[in-house]
């Protein structure tokens, strides 16, 4: 099982870039940048990571984020991330970044975003990685905070495809952000949501009733209302499902209690991401890997989970069946 989820080609639909942050680098551009970080070495940083809730793990990563200052801390951020994928044989990714916890801090909209699109042009060159870019939207600031985000975007429409929306779920439903959803859809982005990770389904239906998104993040809660199950079946609505990040945030206690097998068997268009891999503890095969290890998935499921991937990625249907021929060609 192991030697198939690695052989196969694969796409990633749910990695926050900043997520991707791993020690090393964060020291490195400490150091580089004079940013003071709360750690001593790079064992306090991992020893950091024992999170309870998504809360506890958002303190750290904003904390992490600080060193992120210029358009080539960001090239090195996204490029160290490209390098996994290489590892990992995904060859089409899909990655959010947060734009407001940089501007935030004086980091120049263009900045991030020029760092970003230049290593994974670099990526497409060098490795033949094809990406998209998606900017989130941080649910715990105000939809106002949210409209001057988009306006700065507006520049950039040929580099970002689509906006999310992420960050602290509870207490922050899709509806407080509805209006400003509506102005990305008819600006022509694609749109996706975190919701149902922490918060319970109620957030999955606003997602899909009030923002009109095209792929839902998460998603796992919807297991409790079988009306919803049923509707996101029919509909085929895309769910990312991060293992990690939901043993890791406390949303299951194990891996065997995990639900992402019943999902599927179900029906659900589900697929798997890595979310915020260097602080969940792995990247997509890791994902792929500790799944397969307590559940009982069959080669078919980690065929049709992969495949899944490219069928709700945003690019164009020719090249969707030029990779779903990569798969198949994978397995012979």
């Amino acid at each position: 099982m192991i030697d198939l989820i690695k052989k196969l080609p694969k796409a990633e639909l749910h990695l926050h870039i900043e997520g991707s942050l791993e020690p090393e680098l964060m020291f490195r551009l400490a150091k580089k940048n004079k940013v003071e970080i709360p750690y001593k070495d790079i064992e306090d940083v991992r020893n950091a990571y024992n999170f309870t809730n998504l809360q506890t793990f958002l303190d750290i990563y904003y904390a992490g984020a600080n060193v992120l200052l210029t358009k080539s801390d960001f090239y090195d951020l996204t490029w160290e991330y490209i390098l996994k994928c290489v590892e990992d044989n995904v060859i089409h990714t899909e990655i959010f970044f947060d734009p407001q916890t940089h501007t935030d801090r004086g980091v120049p909209f263009e900045a991030v975003i020029m760092g970003i699109k230049e290593a994974l042009a670099d990526a497409k060159e060098k490795y033949g990685i094809t990406s998209c870019i998606i900017m989130c939207f941080l649910r715990h600031l105000s939809q106002e905070q949210a409209f001057e985000t988009l306006e700065q975007a507006l520049a950039y429409k040929d580099d970002i495809i689509g906006v999310g929306l992420d960050s602290s779920e509870l207490g922050n439903p899709p509806s407080k952000f509805k209006e400003v959803f509506q102005k990305a859809k008819e600006q022509g982005f694609k749109l996706v949501a975190h919701a149902g990770e922490e918060a319970d389904f109620s957030y999955i239906y606003e997602a899909l009733d009030l923002l009109n998104i095209n792929r839902i993040d998460h998603g796992v809660q919807s297991i409790k209302s079988p009306e919803l199950m049923q509707r996101l079946k029919d509909e085929q609505m895309p769910l990312t499902v991060c293992p990690n990040s939901n043993i890791e945030l406390r949303v299951f206690d194990t891996y065997k209690e995990h639900n992402i097998k019943e999902l599927l068997d179900y029906g659900l268009n589900i697929s798997v991401n890595s979310d915020d891999p260097a602080y969940f503890k792995g990247y997509i095969n890791q994902n792929f890997i500790n799944i397969c290890e307590n559940l009982p998935l069959t080669e078919n499921d980690i065929v049709t989970l992969v495949k899944n991937s490219f069928r709700s990625s945003f690019i164009d249907d020719e090249l969707k069946a030029e990779y779903l021929a990569k798969v198949d060609l994978a397995l012979q």
